[in-house]
């Protein structure tokens, strides 16, 4: 009996002792005192700050006319135009009217307790990878910009990157099949996280072997089918061309990037290949010289992995374990790359980058000043309405300094040993 009492003790003990350990780091409670303080910032900005409709109207126009049952994509409509954005949105949306009646405090209370959960998602990340000092932490609650987005504009954006950032929680934790689901759920909701996808891949491909990430990404593909499949049936031609269009334009009034590019030459085909170029030169030149550089640069790492494959070498034994630095970083990075070379950038889009800017800025090796100086400089860009060619310049500016920084910080080693690993 007494051998039992003790053989229960234990994991109680060593329960205490993790929840000891987990509190002995200073990011950890000043994370919970921030969430708390944030709720309460929350709270009053709902009661007290005006809502403005953007795009809420067309968001329930939309929405009103998948419940009444239409399933044609080219039908489906509101104030703002055509419906746009993947199957996952009209789901979320629909439920949204459901539980609010499509009015708008209601749906503010919701919003703001997706944002206490974002921010909670997000605090999490960056407590478990330790880059930044705990009071910096503060930073990721001090965005206007950001609160509006989330409680005073309600766009499909702050479901979309909350879903992401619980997928790169869930990759943390070497969940790469659930993180890819996850990931799958967020791209239905909004296009943009497919920013992530290039960094994801290559950390797949480090990760895991080649049947896990063929496995993976056929549960992310099955993800899409399921949603998109109502849609699919009725008109597939409609839904895969309007819910995933890469060739649309916005407009340049509303862009708070390459302002100063007159507009003929914004909207123009040229500079839009301009930027991809831009975009996919960036990506491979990190890849090649900063993700991979302990593998030997990028080819010598897909050599390494055909190889690999060839020999029938694909044991989880051979495999490395990634830092979860490493993870974070070459995540948040591929992103940033392609918030830089994004031809426009509209205000909700800030929501695309801004949770990654305190860890972006600490991986450089730029004085805690200057840092700083940057975050401030990047949200005084974003909250300048309308946007002009300067405070458009000074942001590619801002943005162009940070990747620099990226660029020019020593390059870590991105594995960990597996008892190092399971300590943490």
């Amino acid at each position: 009996m007494a051998v039992r009492s003790a053989t229960r003790a234990k994991p109680s003990r060593r329960s205490t002792a993790s929840t000891s350990k987990l509190f002995r780091n200073p990011q950890v409670p000043f994370a919970f005192a921030l969430i708390f303080a944030d709720a309460i910032l929350v709270a009053i900005i709902i009661a007290y700050v005006p809502y403005t409709k953007i795009d809420w109207d067309a968001y329930m126009s939309q929405v009103t006319g998948f419940i009444g049952g239409e399933r044609d994509y080219s039908k489906l409509k509101g104030d703002t135009g055509p419906l746009v954005y993947p199957a996952g949105f009209l789901y979320i949306y629909s439920a949204i009217q459901y539980v609010t009646g499509g009015e708008i405090f209601p749906a503010q209370i919701l919003f703001g307790l997706l944002y206490i959960i974002n921010l909670g998602i997000i605090l999490f990340i960056y407590t478990k990878t330790d880059v930044l000092p705990w009071w910096a932490l503060s930073l990721l609650c001090l965005s206007k910009r950001v609160h509006s987005i989330f409680v005073l504009r309600l766009f499909n954006d702050c479901f979309a990157m909350m879903l992401f950032h619980a997928a790169l929680a869930s990759l943390l934790y070497k969940k790469w099949h659930l993180g890819l689901i996850i990931f799958s759920g967020a791209v239905s909701i909004k296009m943009n996280v497919l920013l992530y996808a290039p960094p994801l891949f290559l950390l797949m491909l480090k990760a895991m072997d080649i049947s896990g990430v063929i496995s993976a990404l056929a549960g992310a593909a099955l993800v899409q089918i399921l949603l998109g499949l109502p849609f699919i049936i009725a008109n597939p031609i409609a839904y895969i061309s309007r819910a995933f269009n890469l060739g649309r334009v916005f407009i340049h009034f509303w862009s708070v990037n390459f302002k100063f590019i007159p507009e003929p030459f914004f909207v123009s085909k040229e500079f839009a290949v301009s930027l991809l170029f831009a975009h996919l030169m960036l990506l491979a030149i990190f890849t090649h010289y900063r993700w991979c550089k302990h593998d030997g640069g990028l080819l010598n790492f897909l050599h390494s992995r055909f190889v690999s494959l060839k020999k029938s070498d694909n044991s989880s034994s051979s495999l490395k374990i990634l830092k979860k630095e490493h993870i974070v970083t070459t995540m948040f990075v591929g992103n940033f790359i392609g918030i830089i070379c994004a031809r426009s950038l509209h205000y909700q889009f800030y929501s695309w980058y801004f949770y990654s800017l305190p860890y972006l800025l600490w991986q450089t090796t730029f004085p805690t000043l200057l840092r700083l100086i940057l975050f401030i400089g990047v949200e005084i860009c974003w909250n300048i309405y309308p946007s002009n060619a300067y405070s458009s310049a000074v942001l590619l500016f801002l943005h162009l300094v940070i990747l620099w920084g990226l660029w020019s910080a020593p390059s870590e080693y991105p594995y960990a040993d597996n008892k190092a690993t399971k300590e943490k």
